[in-house]
This record gives C-alpha cells, structure tokens and sequence, in this order.
C-alpha cells in the first residue's frame, strides 16, 4: 500500500476546536498523547499537508495508520491497520471468518479490504468528538490488528 512521505512527529497548535465551557481542544495533540501512549519503540512519524494531518506508528507487529482530514464537523478521524495482504488461500472461509468477527470482536472497529489488503479500519465525523473516542479508536484498531494480523497470516497467507 502507498504511503505519503512521513516526518518525526511533533506538536501542532493550529487544529483547535473549543468545547461547550469555552475551553479549547487541540484534536492534534489528543491523538499524539495516544500514539505517544502505544508507540512503544518511538516510531511515530506524521505527514501535514492540505489533506490533514497523517500518522504512523508500530503497534506490536503491525503499522497503525491515523488520518485527520481536518476540524470541522464534516471532516474525519480514519484510523488503519493491515493485517493480511491479498490474495489469500481459501478467501471464502477467510471473508465468512472476517464477518463473523465484525459481528463478535471488533466493538466500533470492522475489517475490510483497502486495495489489495485485509485492514483493520474505524472511522468517524469529527462533529462531537471527545478525547476519550479518539483513544478508542485508535487503541481498538491497534490493538486488535495486532491480536489478529498472525493468526490471520498463518491460516490464510500466500
């Protein structure tokens, strides 16, 4: 999967969205205290352009993916993670186990295929986000691309 060109994270003060008691939530710095909370190892890198912010970080033995695309309520919060890379052997059980587990395992996250892969993925409108929902999100997707991206690639890799 192509990725953008990453940076070293760093902290950024221009993503801000003030809350109902007049205080101010920098989104930017809610989702580096989370990856600085899971990244381990310091990979973290992050990517601004007019597209948002892009993270990268290592989570165990996979790579998580975390998108802003921006503040307002119609921008998004994507985060991402690849499990499987296609084709697979036996993809009909493989898809039937991936449904079954959407219904029983992934709380808000869903496995899906993004190009030719199996991720991973929980996405959400930014319109009354709180922190505590971005740290969910980011911690599910990784911490449960993590759990399954072995198992996975024993029972069904090339």
């Amino acid at each position: 999967m192509a990725t953008p060109q990453t940076e070293p994270a760093t902290q950024a003060s221009e993503t801000t969205t003030e809350l109902i008691d007049g205080t101010t939530l920098n989104y930017v710095d809610v989702i580096e205290a989370v990856i600085s909370s899971l990244d381990s190892d310091k990979t973290a890198m992050v990517n601004q352009n007019d597209g948002g912010h892009l993270w990268k970080f290592k989570y165990g033995t996979v790579e998580v993916f975390v998108h802003l695309t921006g503040q307002s309520d119609e921008d998004t919060l994507a985060v991402w993670s690849t499990v499987l890379k296609l084709p697979a052997k036996d993809e009909a059980k493989l898809f039937r186990q991936l449904m079954e587990m959407n219904w029983t395992t992934t709380l808000e996250a869903r496995f899906a295929i993004l190009e030719q892969e199996v991720v991973v993925l929980s996405s959400r409108k930014m319109a009354d986000i709180s922190p505590s929902e971005i740290s969910r999100a980011i911690t599910i997707v990784a911490s449960l691309a993590d759990e399954s991206d072995e198992p996975l690639q024993e029972q069904y890799g090339q």
